[in-house]
């Protein structure tokens, strides 16, 4: 979106930030670029997702990459449900609806559907690629007060808004944004924020953390009354998040599948995420009355659920778009599942191998 233009979401914020004097910390400045309403990358078009950049599309997403990874999922989700006595599923953050689509394929016939999507845009999308559900299918703008099933998000955690801590070699600032000869600029502030492993800090270590994503897990933990929910995004445990080696932090940004490190430039026409303290996530949960079911590779979690058998007889680019879900250098172990349960016990399909609750 070009800044010249009156109308633009990058003239909006500059002038919303100058009303507000001068600075926006980021975590609300990502809000607006991600979910401006008509504007914002999510709220203002559908173009995000696809499998090559031919299509016009910014990125692909594991169901979109393969029908197995759903097909696959699906066997935990219909454990979970058969375990709470439930057939409601809720999707939050269903994008394109591949995967909604991939798992009413294979959920029975009874199971009920409900996408929680602030999208507009996108909502249209989802309804003509599930036209063949709709009856079992409900669409939500907000969160539902009570639940009562399987919550499923893939690659929604890293979506969510996150403070920037920077780490001037005395202090901790916060980063936020102000404007400069009408650009967007990084501007640092005093705080008393902290990251929560402090030791060993690099002098210029700049860092996220993800308090709205953490609230988000404590809010579906206050309306789930009985279920299970599982989170599949790319991150790390607490201590290689935080390592003193990452000095850059893990802000990114996505567009016609390449990425870039500038969530200043673009603002609203590219994609804005940072990877996922699972350990945060997972203590977020617990304390607000989750169980920790499992945490493991995105690789460990689909084979558990016997994806591998789902291969056979595959056709040749469905076989080498499904080897992406699952070898190390593509997506097997940068991304991770975690799973929660409330008022049901079950030994959850996913986690049956290589569970690494303990690395949380």
């Amino acid at each position: 979106m070009a800044d010249a233009e009156p109308d633009s979401l990058s003239t909006l914020l500059r002038r919303r930030i100058a009303a507000d004097g001068g600075w926006w910390p980021f975590d609300r400045f990502m809000a607006a670029a991600l979910y401006e309403p008509g504007l914002g990358y999510y709220s203002g078009g559908d173009r995000q997702f696809g499998t090559l950049p031919q299509s016009g599309s910014d990125f692909v997403t594991a169901p979109e990459l393969s029908p197995l990874f759903g097909a696959a999922l699906a066997r935990q989700v219909a454990q979970a449900l058969g375990a709470a006595g439930a057939r409601d599923v809720y999707e939050f953050g269903a994008g394109s609806g591949a995967l909604a689509a991939q798992l009413l394929a294979a959920l029975p016939a009874d199971v009920r559907y409900h996408v929680v999507d602030v999208s507009g845009s996108l909502r249209a999308r989802q309804q003509q690629r599930l036209a063949a559900w709709v009856p079992r299918v409900q669409w939500h703008d907000r969160l539902p007060d009570a639940m009562r099933g399987v919550v499923v998000g893939n690659e929604v955690l890293d979506a969510m808004p996150v403070q920037l801590l920077h780490f001037d070699g005395g202090a901790w600032q916060e980063r936020g944004v102000a404007v400069a000869d009408d650009r967007f600029v990084w501007a640092d502030r005093a705080t008393a924020l902290r990251p929560p492993v402090d030791t060993g800090v690099v002098p210029g270590t700049v860092t996220e953390l993800h308090a709205q994503a953490e609230a988000f897990v404590r809010t579906l933990a206050d309306r789930l009354h009985t279920g299970a929910l599982f989170f599949i995004d790319y991150g790390f445990p607490e201590a290689e998040y935080h390592h003193p080696q990452r000095t850059g932090g893990t802000l990114m940004c996505h567009q016609g599948h390449r990425a870039d490190a500038d969530p200043l430039v673009d603002v609203g026409a590219k994609d804005i995420t940072a990877h996922v303290d699972f350990t945060g996530i997972a203590l977020a949960g617990q304390d607000a009355g989750l169980q920790v079911i499992g945490y493991t590779s995105q690789a460990h979690f689909l084979m558990n659920c016997g994806i591998l058998d789902l291969l056979q007889g595959a056709d040749v680019r469905t076989t080498a778009n499904t080897q992406k879900l699952l070898t190390e250098h593509e997506m097997g172990e940068l991304f991770k599942v975690i799973g929660f349960a409330k008022g049901v016990s079950f030994d959850p399909l996913g986690f049956t191998r290589g569970d690494r609750c303990h690395t949380l």
